[in-house]
């Protein structure tokens, strides 16, 4: 049998008018082709911005659109700014430094707008004015930074990956990470080359919550696939206590993360604005923006409108982030979500901040709840009236197309994927009779094409 054969890449420059931006912060093009079947197909070329001419070069062919990337800018768009980090157009983590901050939130509004109506076939009936945080600086969650030992370059490289995703970038700093960590990934990537284990530590995750007097409340977990050499575990204290980060070890799954220094560091976040303290532990998810999500919690109650008399169902809540700050102004709130190690620290953080009116389970919303004791009304309590919703980038039209939606009045829906936003607002509308009253986009991931949106339905 003859081997099928990848389409052959035409290296020739070309010239390109950029039409629009992609959902991934490329500029979009139509190029006149060569052919008939040719002609005005798509093509995305990475490093362009609407309105621009560039010159390009291919760098990926497909049968529906081409991909390039861009060589020169003949004509740039008045929105282009010098990119503020060196390693722009390599590192995979941002696409978007090039075009002005005030810009990549227009165009994720654009992004927003465009998916609703073309996915759900709904318009809200207003836009709500765009949250905006710090732009630099601001990742202090979930960070992973890949790890290779090159020997080529004799060299161990620390980085995210590259846009061609199968290289790490071999980063010197990052601009979008907390400062006290993003200016150290020199020294970062200098510790694991100097390790007996360097070719076994395949990642290095991070997280930050609040300083304390022990430490600066970052810590860095290192994922280790061989046990680690008593030099490498001096190594490793002298590194954390020199830049006064808090190290963890991962030599397996999960459960095996545990401190190598300092003995029991607190990894804590305040919300203030509600008193509110919330403990995690180095793996769990956190909002990334720690200055958005207090607005972005601000903006949520706003549009839920929580009352002392309201029972709301609070679904994906993860640690409680907006559930146990609600619990501050509602009669009750219970909190659903899928992993069972969150409900755990959920309910702790209950009852760290005094909460009795913050009810937590673990379930797996895209399964049949119908017969679970959070889903079934009770002789006792009267039903919820009001529905908060996170979900993860699939949405939430599992447990929406479960839910008895008439007894919500209000459901205010937080979506980090415009397109599953976009699919369970055309449910809610356009088969059970909601409106969209408003919906706006919030810049949790600045410099990056990711969208965060929230959106408010009522009956």
């Amino acid at each position: 049998m003859a081997r099928s054969r990848s389409p052959r890449i035409d290296k020739t420059p070309f010239e390109a008018d950029i039409l629009d931006l992609s959902h991934d912060g490329r500029g979009v093009a139509r190029r006149a082709g060569k052919s008939p079947e040719e002609s005005g197909k798509a093509v995305f070329i990475t490093g362009a911005l609407p309105g621009e001419r560039v010159m390009a070069e291919q760098t990926a062919k497909n049968r529906h659109f081409d991909e390039a990337r861009t060589i020169e800018v003949l004509q740039a768009s008045p929105h282009r700014v010098e990119p503020r980090c060196i390693h722009f157009g390599t590192c995979g983590g941002c696409v978007l430094q090039h075009m002005d901050e005030s810009q990549q939130i227009i165009a994720k509004q654009r992004v927003l707008l465009e998916n609703l109506e073309r996915i759900g076939h709904v318009t809200p009936r207003a836009v709500l004015a765009p949250l905006t945080d710090a732009s630099w600086g601001y990742r202090r969650i979930k960070g992973r930074f890949s790890v290779r030992r090159v020997n080529k370059k004799d060299k161990t490289l620390v980085g995210f990956r590259e846009q061609d995703p199968r290289f790490v970038a071999d980063l010197s700093e990052c601009h979008t990470v907390i400062p006290q960590l993003g200016s150290k990934i020199g020294a970062l990537a200098q510790l694991v080359e100097s390790l007996h284990a360097r070719a076994d530590i395949p990642q290095i995750e991070f997280i930050a919550g609040d300083s304390s007097p022990e430490y600066s409340g970052i810590a860095l977990i290192f994922r280790h696939l061989q046990p680690l050499s008593e030099h490498d575990l001096v190594a490793l204290t002298d590194f954390g206590k020199a830049h006064d980060f808090a190290v963890f070890l991962q030599p397996g799954g999960l459960e095996s993360v545990h401190a190598l220094w300092p003995q029991d560091p607190k990894l804590v976040f305040a919300l203030p604005q509600w008193n509110i303290e919330l403990a995690f532990r180095p793996l769990d998810f956190i909002q990334v923006n720690a200055g958005l999500n207090q607005k972005m919690i601000a903006r949520t109650f706003e549009l839920l409108d929580p009352q002392p008399q309201d029972r709301v169902l609070d679904l994906f809540c993860g640690l409680g982030n907006f559930t146990l700050p609600m619990a501050r102004l509602v009669g009750e709130v219970v909190g659903v979500e899928g992993e069972a190690g969150l409900v755990a620290r959920a309910r702790e953080n209950a009852a760290r901040n005094g909460l009795t009116n913050a009810q937590f389970h673990a379930a797996d919303l895209t399964q049949d709840q119908r017969g679970t004791s959070w889903m079934r009304p009770s002789p006792s309590k009267a039903g919820f009236n009001k529905l908060l919703l996170d979900p993860p980038r699939s949405g939430a039209i599992d447990v929406l197309q479960q839910l008895p939606l008439k007894q919500f009045e209000r459901i205010v829906y937080v979506s980090c994927h415009p397109g599953s936003l976009a699919r369970d607002a055309g449910y809610l509308v356009n088969e059970h009779g909601y409106t969209l009253k408003s919906a706006g986009v919030m810049d949790m991931f600045p410099h990056t094409a990711h969208v965060e949106s929230i959106a408010l339905f009522e009956r």
